[in-house]
């Protein structure tokens, strides 16, 4: 299955002066493969190597002689490292042994023509515990998250959805299409972005399969709790883990996890989880300028699971099968779409960055204000709101508008696409909002989902959806 990110290494394979790429990510999310199929697909040697199958590696790491590691990788590959044009170094599992990771300087200092890429599983735990000198300015990073819905499409060969998503024609709307597309998305939400779940729907069409698939994948990481953690600590690791699927995108409130446990404990499991990249912060922010990131509220957020197709099984889906499923109207449908546009957003900022995602929140003893996530396009601020139907209020839009002084605002709902001048007087308020909002069906968060460090593969703008508005 293609992956958008494979755009990305050929970028990365083919620029002048490249480091040695670590590929960061959740278990399963398709690191190993995705370096697997972009080798194949544009003929480059792989030569691959597990560090798990080979941990007493490590002692010949330490030395950091680079051509007496490369004698013995050769021998447990039986491959040639010498000639390296069109070969890539995969160091899979690279946790297992973690001086190769500071190795990765002397590979960019010494072989620079070599291309090496690793990738492993937790990688955040031994990144963050290294007692060595890190290769700062030696190595370039690439975040990976699950698949996105256009991959999804792809993976279902819907060519022509595709190519009817990538027009973004506010003139022409197209009915067969939006109900095509909301079919499908209706599949998305219950089989997620999980690359093993997508497949196993694309060949059993079976949700008991995929199920299960879910249920090994959580299971998985239940099983690594205990990888990270102390012993006092999985107790509330399960809690949490159970808990934000059930409550996604509500402001964390320690005792709502746990009355009876400590804040630190709950804090304490969050941050591990997180670093496990099993659930996503999404930081408050006062939105007034660019970056985001420089006015957030470090005590106020909300946090999303990794995954939504895992969040559904989690909450029990395993109980109805596919084509009830889709007819169905999940209890928290609202929070469902809010998993399914922060997922995309979470991991729509530059590859090579570590993703972020924040919202809006005012609060007060009468009246609260929340918008569900704010994203910087061309520079400038732009709200976004989440409906999981046709209709709802927009009063904390208005609010946010009308405090910012912004000119431009995104509603993904079930509408078709739209274009309005919104000039409506706030009661109460003696004052008027003027700006431009811009309803997306909510299958087109893929179009804000190639805001990367390159132009997409038809050289287009990142954000063709945005290019004409009023900012």
């Amino acid at each position: 299955m293609k992956r958008e990110s494979e755009e990305y290494l050929k970028h990365w394979f083919f620029k002048r002066k490249r480091k040695p790429l670590v590929i960061r990510g959740a278990r399963q999310v398709g690191k190993s493969t995705l370096v697997r199929n972009f080798c194949k697909y544009n003929e480059i040697e792989l030569i691959e190597l597990n560090l798990e199958k080979y941990k007493q590696l490590n002692k010949l790491f330490e030395t950091k002689n680079i051509k007496e590691i490369c004698k013995e990788i050769e021998f447990i590959t039986d491959k040639e490292l010498s000639k390296p044009d069109q070969k890539v170094l995969f160091f899979d599992e690279i946790q297992a042994t973690p001086e190769a990771i500071a190795c990765l300087r002397y590979f960019y200092e010494e072989l620079p023509d070599l291309a090496v890429i690793s990738a492993g599983s937790l990688l955040e735990f031994t990144l963050s515990k290294h007692n060595y000198s890190m290769p700062v300015g030696r190595i370039e990073y690439l975040y990976l998250g699950p698949m996105n819905f256009m991959e999804f499409l792809e993976a279902n060969k819907k060519t022509k959805l595709i190519e009817y998503i990538n027009k973004n024609d506010f003139e022409y709307f197209s009915e067969t299409a939006h109900e095509q597309l909301s079919l499908l998305l209706r599949d998305f939400i219950i089989v997620g972005g999980m690359p093993e779940a997508i497949s196993t729907f694309l060949d059993t069409e079976s949700l008991k399969d995929v199920v299960d698939v879910h249920l090994s994948i959580i299971e998985t990481y239940q099983d690594d709790f205990a990888k990270y953690a102390t012993h006092s600590q999985l107790t509330m690791l399960e809690t949490v883990f159970k808990y934000v699927p059930r409550f996604l995108g509500n402001k964390i409130k320690y005792s709502n996890i746990d009355s009876n446990a400590q804040s630190r404990e709950v804090k304490t499991a969050i941050n591990l989880l997180i670093k496990a990249g099993v659930i996503n912060k999404v930081k408050c922010s006062n939105g007034t300028g660019i970056p985001l990131g420089a006015e957030v509220n470090s005590k106020k957020y909300k946090l999303y699971f990794l995954d939504i197709g895992l969040v559904n099984t989690i909450c029990g889906v395993k109980h109805l099968n596919l084509e009830t499923l889709k007819n169905v109207r999940f209890i928290n449908e609202g929070n469902i779409a809010e998993q399914f546009i922060a997922q995309h957003l979470f991991f729509s900022n530059l590859l090579n960055a570590k993703p972020e995602l924040f919202y809006w929140l005012r609060e007060g003893k009468s009246k609260n204000a929340e918008i569900d996530f704010l994203i910087s396009i061309n520079n400038k601020i732009v709200p976004v709101e989440v409906k999981s139907g046709k209709s709802g209020s927009l009063k904390s839009l208005h609010q946010f508008i009308k405090q910012k002084k912004s000119k431009t605002a995104c509603r993904f709902d079930l509408n078709k696409p739209s274009k309005q001048k919104v000039d409506i007087s706030i009661p109460n308020d003696n004052c008027n909002v003027n700006f431009e909002l811009i309803s997306l069906p909510l299958y087109n968060v893929v179009k804000l989902n190639i805001n990367r460090s390159i132009e997409n593969s038809e050289g287009n703008s990142v954000f063709p959806l945005f290019e004409n508005s009023e900012h």
